[in-house]
């Protein structure tokens, strides 16, 4: 049996200890007594960017915000598929995320953080919603779990009907609001499409084409709302 080895751990605003965890060549993040993300499990936050990149991907200098930096497999997922002269801008609230990124954990980042195309904020991915008016081409949330959260209540604001309404406006027309969630949620849907989306819900594997896990990614497209949800396996 191989040991987990708490390697280090931080409090997170609202309460709670997030740790990173390491056993043997795996990689974990958890909070209380749930693993929020492992490094084993990559599949559904790569299928996050390449389903919320692929309709944006071949316009000029696209311009991308990702919440969460995670293991950074969405950043990296991201970078794959978008072209040279795109931008892409990470929002990570918690510091340590940021600073295992480019100690413990950063063979998994690999040359994410310090490709030229990329922009780290260290800060809630509130704010640059907030702050832009049509300036994203496609925002990525990959945030506590989706609209049922773990870890911030403060996180719940970005799900809800003026979080989506923030996102809409954030976004150039065609933008895409792309979401990652550990399970389906119809209400969610339903405000997505208030909002002004067409949303088409995937079913996502959380070991790719290896299986595991079933998780959802919610892609909705700007000023295209309709009343219902297309769902693709």
């Amino acid at each position: 049996m191989i040991p987990r080895t708490l390697i280090d751990s931080t409090e997170i605003a609202g309460g709670g200890t997030l740790r990173l965890v390491r056993r043997g060549e795996e990689w974990s993040i958890t909070l209380a007594n749930n693993e929020l993300m492992n490094s084993r499990t990559s599949g559904s936050e790569v299928a996050l960017a390449t389903l919320g990149c692929a309709p944006v991907a071949l316009r000029p200098a696209p311009r991308i915000l990702i919440g969460g930096l995670g293991m950074g497999f969405t950043l990296r997922a991201a970078l794959s598929v978008l072209p040279a002269d795109a931008v892409v801008e990470v929002a990570e609230l918690v510091p340590a995320v940021v600073t295992w990124a480019r100690g413990p954990l950063a063979a998994l980042h690999g040359d994410g953080l310090v490709d030229p195309r990329t922009r780290l904020f260290e800060g809630d991915v509130l704010v640059p919603i907030r702050a832009a008016r049509a300036g994203y081409d496609a925002i990525l949330l990959d945030v506590d779990n989706g609209p049922d959260g773990l870890s911030r209540a403060g996180n719940d604001a970005l799900y809800t009907d003026v979080g989506l309404r923030a996102a809409a406006a954030a976004l150039r027309p065609g933008g895409v609001l792309a979401v990652w969630s550990t399970a389906p949620d119809a209400g969610f849907v339903r405000r997505m499409a208030a909002a002004g989306f067409a949303v088409t819900e995937h079913v996502v594997r959380a070991n790719g084409l290896r299986g595991g896990a079933r998780h959802i990614v919610w892609i909705g497209v700007r000023g295209q709302s309709t009343a219902a949800s297309e769902r693709v396996t």
